[in-house]
């Protein structure tokens, strides 16, 4: 099981191509998605928030501290905020667990399992690198979506394929992607 959450960041593409990817891959999925991400899906895509929501087996309310993924006792192993904004990383960063996305990642944190932050910023100030520093020495993957060139991409679509395929491998499920030295 998987808990995707979409911040209110640019780059909610990236969340759906995650989406689909770990569908087509047999992992269930739970989604949490902000005010603010539900607005930025409106802006930069042309999905509809019940379109993205359909993409995951279970969905849940931001505000609901009372669903699953709030408690520790709940098996969640993996959670992956894509895209994450900074309001998102600080609170995450300082156990501010206002919604159900930080106290989340509060929990999976605690619980010492896998939280991939889906950072999107540019440029990055000294407090984002300092929360991002943070994060890394406790064992959480910050994993900003930089393009790789190597792959000798022609269009977005192939680097954020790309991307979604190195987030795969931290989840555990090999995309086939190009690697280093392929020819």
């Amino acid at each position: 099981m998987v808990l995707v959450a979409i911040t209110g960041a640019s780059g909610v593409d990236l969340a759906v191509i995650l989406l689909q990817q770990l569908k087509k891959n047999g992992l269930k999925t739970e989604l949490v998605i902000t005010k603010v991400a539900e607005k930025i899906i409106n802006i930069e895509t042309d999905y509809k928030v019940s379109d993205i929501i359909e993409l995951s087996d279970k969905y849940y309310d931001v505000d609901d501290l009372t669903a699953g993924p709030a408690s520790g006792s709940y098996k969640n192993n993996i959670m992956v905020v894509i895209p994450c904004s900074m309001k998102t990383l600080a609170a995450i960063s300082n156990g501010y667990a206002d919604n159900l996305i930080t106290r989340a990642a509060d929990v999976i944190i605690k619980e010492r399992r896998k939280l991939i932050l889906v950072v999107r910023e540019s440029p990055f100030s000294a407090i984002h690198l300092e929360n991002m520093l943070k994060l890394s020495r406790l064992g959480v993957i910050i994993a900003p979506p930089i393009p790789s060139y190597y792959i000798k991409p022609k269009n977005i679509k192939e680097l954020n394929d790309y991307f979604i395929g190195r987030i795969l491998d931290h989840i555990g499920i090999d995309s086939g992607i190009k690697r280093w030295g392929d020819k």
